[in-house]
């Protein structure tokens, strides 16, 4: 099995667990006896509010039996400012009834349970036969509202900011039936529409951690559903999006140590040993400084735009260094000699095509922000 919801999904459940601790239960849109009163089936009612894009058929967890949780459900009192793309990592069952779409949520959920959460992870789940399920209780609950919603458990750092999808099937080697596809266009237009989400935040789970998820061909497809979404609301296609980690001091590992190669590439003269120190804080100071950013000291996305060199092979500097330092923390096996030769660029190649990146051998801004992510 893969690296996802079953046998795992990589979140912590620690930071999880604390995250229910620190928040009261917030009840928001409609009662729990309100949504009971759907008799269990599905949730298909619609806020005259949001009439242009219908929302599509979701069965409640009452409708796929679902077990209680364990705990109170956490709201999370705001909306949501992202959408997660998952795949389940199982198998790509050509079972496409409701039946089974319902054992498959029974079982992501005990599964989860195992792990001892309080629920499932997941907000959704689309199967293979486009079939789609609440995952956490009371997730259409606050849908309805559309001014908050649950704290789920799908990716660690992401959870009080985002909804996860979970998309039946494991997409490394092949992409989500035309049925499945077409339901996972549907709701996310629909959550877009409901939580002013725009179709540009819509993300990878590998975009946030160190994972397969969604799986390569997957992964690769996500900014046509962008587009799709985008469409479907009657808005513009949203540009390409790279989205970038923030550093500052106190932080510590292979991204600082690339930071620092690229700020010895423009000229400091620091050590890169992976520490945010000082030393570095300045450094990143005077780059900021000379290139019109506010002087700060926080490596955030404008700052990484402007310090991100292209390099390609041939070059020999300390920005290769920073690259091959990615690399070699993706489990790539390249030397760190700052020289970029057919290695690395065999390296880079086979990082971009896992990526869903143009497999060109050329690291631009999109093969930086997917290496220091």
């Amino acid at each position: 099995m893969s690296d996802h919801v079953l046998p795992a999904i990589s979140a912590d459940p620690s930071a999880i667990l604390a995250g229910v601790s620190r928040r009261s239960v917030l009840r928001a849109g409609m009662s729990l006896g309100a949504v009971a009163a759907f008799g269990g089936a599905t949730f298909a009612g619609t806020r005259s509010a949001f009439a242009a894009v219908a929302q599509p058929t979701i069965s409640s967890c009452a409708a796929w039996g679902a077990a209680a949780a364990t705990s109170p459900i956490s709201i999370n009192n705001y909306r949501p400012t992202k959408i997660l793309i998952h795949h389940t990592a199982t198998a790509n069952s050509t079972d496409l009834s409701q039946a089974h779409a319902f054992a498959l949520s029974r079982s992501i959920q005990q599964y989860h349970f195992s792990r001892g959460w309080i629920d499932t992870g997941q907000h959704f789940t689309v199967s293979r036969g486009g079939f789609i399920t609440e995952g956490r209780h009371r997730t259409l609950e606050t849908l309805a509202g559309g001014s908050t919603f649950v704290l789920g458990a799908h990716c660690t750092g992401q959870n009080e900011t985002s909804l996860g999808i979970e998309n039946e099937g494991t997409y490394t080697s092949e992409t989500p039936p035309a049925v499945q596809w077409n339901k996972l266009v549907d709701l996310c237009a629909f959550l877009c529409q409901s939580y002013a989400i725009p179709a540009s935040e819509l993300y990878g789970h590998r975009d946030f951690l160190s994972t397969s998820c969604p799986g390569n061909l997957f992964y690769a497809k996500l900014p046509e559903l962008r587009n799709a979404v985008a469409a479907k609301l009657g808005s513009p296609p949203p540009p390409p999006t790279r989205t970038w980690p923030t550093l500052q001091s106190g932080a510590s590992g292979f991204r600082v140590t690339t930071l620092q190669y690229l700020l010895r590439y423009r000229g400091s003269t620091i050590t890169a040993d992976g520490a945010f120190g000082a030393g570095t804080k300045s450094a990143v100071v005077s780059f900021q400084s000379a290139n019109g950013l506010a002087g700060d000291g926080i490596v955030g996305p404008n700052t990484w735009e402007q310090l991100v060199v292209t390099v390609t092979q041939g070059a020999v500097n300390e920005a290769v260094r920073g690259v091959q330092t990615a690399l070699t923390a993706r489990g790539y096996n390249v030397s760190v000699d700052g020289n970029f030769g057919s290695g690395t660029k065999a390296a880079v190649v086979s990082f971009q095509n896992a990526s869903g990146l143009t497999a060109d051998g050329i690291v631009g801004p999109d093969t930086w922000a997917k290496l220091v992510i």
